[in-house]
């Protein structure tokens, strides 16, 4: 069989083999019979993900959320007369996305602010827009909401790189928006943020009030604080604004987020860098039964590493309620788009207030990393480290040496989130230290003109997310969205770790380009083994959970420039469906 070509006759011999009914939905329940209780999909591509080539079954079974079938359809209708019958109707059906990083939490949280994201993910295309956009949202149940429990009006999502005026907006431009309230409108980076004059007088940020380490307050000519704040000023001031919520916004907050990541076909999510407040969350909404994903919280290892214990952390890695903690996270930089990532090269313009050969910073020296490190290790805890510019990952690369060197822990599965600088030369330090890479190479649509143009220049910027040198390295590979910096679409992500194509139309880096197929097995299998749950998740596999996703098209049949505009039709997780296009 020509496993991408099924043909029309065959599809017409499936339909009426199986007696399927309803486009995309399932029939009427079958009563009785063998197989009652099982669900039966066929009629469409069926992409298992399983191997090093593309794999399709003509029927897939599943039954108490759980494969039990994946072969010839006319063996299924005859072993499985009583199931229900679901037609994909030339649909692609193939497991369930995993999340290779992000903050699930965070990304609900923010659905609740003002939209300050620029197209094609939302409105905000200069300061005025902002301004008007944050007062629109002041009058909406959402921003209502959020200033009555904050205290503060809250935004996210701009980005200097794409705005008219290409820079940060000041306390004077968010003081249009309020004199009278604090306002804070978060940097699409995350790693950095814009506060008004009022948020500064709240804060005590003054002339005479130190940078903290591992961060920024921005200055103007006499030294007082101009609104901008980065990295360690930014986080300290945003924990002490959104950590207390109420239950009730926490259970909002959830829900909008799961609602977001369904959409897409993700089926496990992650919590990068939970803090306390967000572990106490999701433990909390896991026992109310609110969770109808598996979130996995990698808490951060320098303030809520408390939080690793049973019953939500256990040896054998089992979800109770959909919830269960990984590891640990630890970040030892900053964003490259928002200039704040550590280079052993400099910017190729430096941001404002700094001089040429500026190479960004550390989040902490060598001792600090190493110590955390050795945490990790010391505890068998898997760690996942946010490490952007190259300076920072060969801190990271020496503490990992050296907590293996004391340690052991064979198969720790460490792994390097983002990597956006990552040198050819640090790869093969990778796949010696048994790590793995969680690329993301969404920043190449996002801001790869600006990583050309400003942030690192030719030939740096063509190397960002290497995923195609990775593989060959031999190493296994995720690639993710890190949301909510950006929207958790996993059709975006899969257009841009193989088509590496800019916002202007440039290919960055064509030759680290990855096949569709490719492209699919770091959203599922590579995914699934990441995490320690390939012998659970990422194929479909008989005795592998139903996590599933339903695509319109197949991704391995229409042209590459289209992968993003494929629609999810259904994500089913352990045999339910979470999500149905046009569903409300």
């Amino acid at each position: 069989m020509n496993q991408f070509h099924a043909g029309r006759t065959r599809r017409a011999a499936l339909a009426g083999g199986l007696a399927l009914a309803g486009a995309g939905a399932a029939a009427g329940r079958a009563m009785g019979g063998e197989g009652s209780g099982v669900q039966l999909y066929a009629n469409g591509d069926i992409l298992t993900m399983e191997g090093d080539h593309p794999q399709m079954v003509e029927a897939l079974a599943t039954r108490d959320g759980r494969i039990v079938f994946a072969g010839p359809a006319a063996e299924a209708a005859r072993r499985f007369p009583g199931a229900e019958r679901i037609d994909l109707a030339g649909r692609t059906l193939l497991p369930g996305f995993i999340d290779g990083h992000s903050h699930i939490y965070m990304t609900g949280l923010m659905a609740l602010m003002a939209n300050h994201y620029p197209p094609p993910d939302g409105p905000a295309v200069d300061f005025a827009e902002i301004v008007a956009g944050t007062r629109r949202w002041m009058e909406t149940p959402d921003g209502r909401l959020m200033i009555s429990r904050l205290g503060w009006v809250v935004g996210r999502g701009y980005d200097d790189a794409q705005l008219a005026e290409r820079r940060h907006p000041t306390r004077e431009v968010l003081d249009q928006i309020s004199r009278d309230l604090p306002v804070m409108i978060i940097h699409q980076s995350g790693h950095l943020a814009c506060v008004n004059t009022k948020a500064l007088e709240v804060a005590g940020l003054t002339r005479d009030t130190p940078d903290p380490p591992g961060g920024v307050i921005r200055r103007g000519p006499d030294g007082v604080p101009n609104g901008v704040l980065e990295e360690a000023a930014y986080v300290r001031l945003a924990f002490r604004v959104t950590g207390h919520t109420g239950a009730d916004v926490q259970g909002r907050i959830l829900e909008r987020a799961q609602e977001m990541y369904a959409s897409t076909g993700y089926t496990t999510a992650q919590d990068g860098r939970s803090t306390k407040d967000v572990t106490d969350a999701l433990a909390e909404l896991a026992q109310a039964g609110a969770l109808k994903l598996d979130v996995v919280s990698y808490p951060d290892i320098t303030f809520n590493s408390g939080a690793v214990v049973p019953p939500w952390r256990s040896a054998d890695r089992a979800y109770r309620a959909h919830y269960r903690i990984g590891g640990v996270k630890l970040s030892l930089d900053g964003s490259p788009q928002g200039k704040t990532a550590w280079l052993s090269a400099p910017y190729l313009e430096p941001p404002e207030g700094q001089k040429a050969g500026y190479l960004g910073y550390g989040s902490m020296p060598d001792a600090a990393a190493e110590h955390f490190v050795d945490l990790a290790f010391q505890n068998r805890w898997q760690l996942l480290v946010h490490a952007n510019g190259d300076a920072a990952i060969d801190q990271l690369l020496r503490a990992v040496d050296k907590a293996i060197a004391a340690h052991g822990y064979p198969d720790h599965r460490t792994v390097l989130v983002h990597g956006q600088t990552l040198r050819k030369d640090q790869i093969p330090e990778l796949k010696r230290l048994g790590m793995l890479p969680s690329l993301f190479p969404l920043h190449t649509y996002y801001w790869g003109d600006w990583h050309a143009s400003s942030v690192l220049g030719s030939p740096r910027a063509d190397y960002i997310s290497p995923c195609r040198d990775v593989l060959k390295a031999g190493l296994t590979l995720t690639s993710h969205h890190d949301a909510p910096v950006t929207l958790p679409d996993a059709l975006r992500v899969l257009d841009a770790t193989v088509n590496r194509t800019t916002r202007s139309g440039r290919v960055l880096g064509p030759d680290q380009r990855l096949t569709p197929y490719e492209g699919l097995k770091t959203l599922t299998h590579w995914a699934a083994i990441q995490y320690f749950e390939e012998a659970d998740k990422g194929t479909l596999t008989v005795g592998k959970r139903a996590d599933l996703v339903i695509l319109e098209k197949n991704p391995l049949k229409v042209p590459p420039a289209d992968l993003h505009r494929i629609a999810v039709v259904r994500t089913i997780k352990d045999g339910r469906t979470v999500y149905a296009k046009g569903s409300a």
